[in-house]
């Protein structure tokens, strides 16, 4: 396996283009079942889950054409075949939102097999909220050797409110819904802009669909849909990670692309920690000469996103003479960057779901491994600000979900390289 060599305590300056969202992209590939026919994709971004999530639709008899993904970022998806329901174990296991093309198959095609997913190991993350939402609208579920077996003789909209706020479970039942005769209304929805992407996405194609971006959407489904050329949003964690790599070098970076509108708790916390942070007609500019300690919670949209936890949390090691505190509400084990940090000099204690960091305004670079994607982020700015040298292994967890991150870094002058075949 790869990992990832880096020398850090150099300030990074110039211009990072954000690549396209990778949480907006799969589930909008994963949409192109509903409508048979050619869709195109663009601005999708050529990561390992997106690679899943096309050799997935491969599987189900999809053809996609995705020889411009690498230069170009668009992929052409045909759906006009589904020839299996199945969704393999041997997908599914290395990417939980495979579990998107649930509800797709079981609106177009009145069954599917999905086996119970795998994916990052931060926490529970139970899909029973996607099966009693397909129940609701007419399907009949029941688990067997590992898979969900689900079956309609035709959906029929309903009214379903989620328990607690659930991105995918959102996703797979507003695309299920759109297909299902009748009004369907979901309250207690996710209001991530992801969501309202890929409602965004539906309405393109035909679906009627009011109250995006709000926790009451409703979908007049049973419409037939239509084929359609979607570009995909801008990774808002992406940009949220290369502001977090300015401040943690004391750079300034112009985060090209980065959407302010998507962002503003995020923004409002850097702005708290002392970086400066301008909109642009390109984007944000970053820039920071040090920061100071603030207090942080997670959320779900529009609070401060779990996905920047463990990347905020190196900011405020590098904060002087403070303390702050990282409660985090979302996920109950994301905090396994913790035990890396303090390899490399972190003064962090754990207390529950909570995080106290003692900002010492500096880390030594050592060798870590990183457990997740995010965590894998978070060790990679760690590095970059560290003195002297640090190995991180197990970076294939990064190419799940960052495009080229040491190449984006090499621009803005991080001393890094990947090398191959080495690390755990």
């Amino acid at each position: 396996m790869d990992k990832l060599v880096i020398r850090g305590g150099k300030p990074l300056s110039g211009r990072v283009r954000v690549s396209g969202a990778k949480n907006a992209a799969l589930p909008a590939f994963c949409a192109t079942i509903l409508a048979p026919g050619r869709h195109v994709i663009r601005n999708a971004p050529n990561l390992k889950d997106v690679q899943t999530t096309i050799e997935l639709l491969r599987r189900l008899g999809v053809v996609v054409d995705d020889s411009r993904l690498a230069a170009e970022h668009v992929a052409e998806i045909d759906t006009s075949r589904i020839s299996s329901v199945r969704a393999p174990y041997d997908l599914v296991k290395t990417m939980r939102a495979s579990i998107l093309v649930l509800g797709p198959l079981l609106a177009r095609e009145g069954k599917a097999e999905v086996s119970l997913p795998g994916g990052c190991a931060i926490g529970a993350r139970p899909v029973n909220l996607h099966l009693k939402g397909l129940e609701t609208l007419g399907a009949s579920i029941r688990l067997q050797h590992g898979y969900i077996i689900a079956q309609a003789g035709g959906l029929k909209g309903a009214e379903f409110a989620f328990d607690v706020s659930t991105v995918t479970g959102t996703e797979n039942l507003m695309m299920a819904a759109a297909l299902a005769q009748g009004t369907t209304v979901l309250t207690g929805s996710a209001m991530e802009p992801e969501v309202t992407a890929l409602a965004e996405m539906l309405v393109a194609m035909g679906a009627d669909i009011h109250g995006l971006g709000t926790t009451r959407i409703e979908i007049r489904g049973g419409k037939p849909l239509h084929p359609v050329d979607f570009t995909i949003m801008p990774d808002r964690i992406e940009a949220g990670t290369y502001m977090a790599a300015a401040a943690c070098t004391r750079g300034e970076v112009l985060v090209e692309g980065a959407n302010a509108g998507h962002m503003e708790a995020v923004i409002a916390k850097f702005r708290e920690a002392g970086v400066t942070v301008e909109e642009r007609p390109e984007g944000l500019l970053v820039k920071s000469d040090g920061v100071r300690a603030v207090d942080v919670k997670t959320q779900p949209y529009p609070g401060f996103p779990t996905d920047m936890q463990a990347q905020f949390m190196v900011l405020m090691c590098m904060a002087k003479d403070g303390i702050s505190v990282i409660a985090e509400t979302v996920f109950e084990n994301r905090f396994m960057h913790v035990l890396e940090l303090q390899r490399m000099g972190a003064d962090i204690r754990i207390d529950g779901h909570s995080a106290i960091i003692h900002g010492r305004g500096q880390l030594s670079g050592t060798s870590v491994m990183a457990t997740d994607l995010r965590a894998s982020a978070s060790l990679a700015l760690a590095g970059l600000a560290a003195d002297g040298e640090t190995e991180i292994l197990r970076i294939y967890h990064l190419d799940r979900g960052y495009e080229k991150m040491e190449e984006k870094l090499k621009n803005l002058g991080a001393d890094m390289e990947r090398v191959k075949g080495a690390g755990l």
